[in-house]
């Protein structure tokens, strides 16, 4: 990677990102040392302005940033570091430095769930649901998608709350099979649902 240490006096910017929720998490200055001894230790070190030495985030509260990938912007002045910490980043004691929760969006684990259940598809584990439901075809796959819908539909005239959760759960969950067997994704329909919200959408 070439990186323009030189433009900033020896110094780059290092924004750092939580390569799981992708939440900022802090911002540091890197010289080269910092960056070979956070590429060779894999734990993200920065060069103190203050101190004017080394140090490795954590070194004293433990809350070690453990590298996941560096990258450089299109100018090489920049690194976007990825990573994913131990603990509480910043000195006051909150996830980041500015005082937000890093916390994944739960409607990001749809997309981690598909990971999951096409992991299933590719190894075919003995005594999964999930391997059944491959096994059984996509017949059977629809058929419980359609089973589900009509829980659902079912809990929500006449459940409860929790009920139709755990059903809408259920469906939802049947769902992203029936759409893992026929090579789509989640994302396949929330771009589609994407593209209806545009005004100058025309249904087909």
């Amino acid at each position: 990677m070439n990186i323009d240490f030189e433009k900033g006096n020896g110094l780059v910017p290092a924004i750092i990102q939580d390569s799981r929720t992708r939440k900022v998490l802090m911002l540091g200055y890197m010289n080269r040392q910092a960056y070979e001894k956070t590429v060779e230790t894999k734990r993200v070190t920065f060069f103190s302005r203050q101190r004017q030495c080394l140090w490795t985030k954590g070194e004293t509260s433990g809350n070690f940033l453990n590298l996941v990938s560096i990258e450089s912007d299109c100018d090489n002045d920049t690194l976007l570091v990825k990573a994913i910490p131990d603990g509480p980043i910043c000195h006051k004691g909150t996830d980041t430095c500015w005082g937000e929760k890093n916390e994944k969006s739960n409607i990001e684990f749809l997309s981690e769930l598909q990971d999951f259940i096409e992991k299933r598809r590719k190894e075919m584990p003995e005594g999964s649901y999930t391997t059944s439901l491959f096994k059984d075809g996509i017949n059977r796959i629809a058929q419980k998608v359609g089973e589900e819908a009509l829980e659902t539909v079912i809990e929500a005239v006449n459940g409860t709350t929790e009920r139709v959760v755990y059903e809408g759960a259920d469906l939802l969950y049947h769902l992203i099979v029936m759409l893992t067997s026929k090579g789509l994704r989640i994302e396949d329909l929330a771009k589609e649902l994407q593209v209806r919200h545009s005004p100058d959408w025309q249904k087909h």
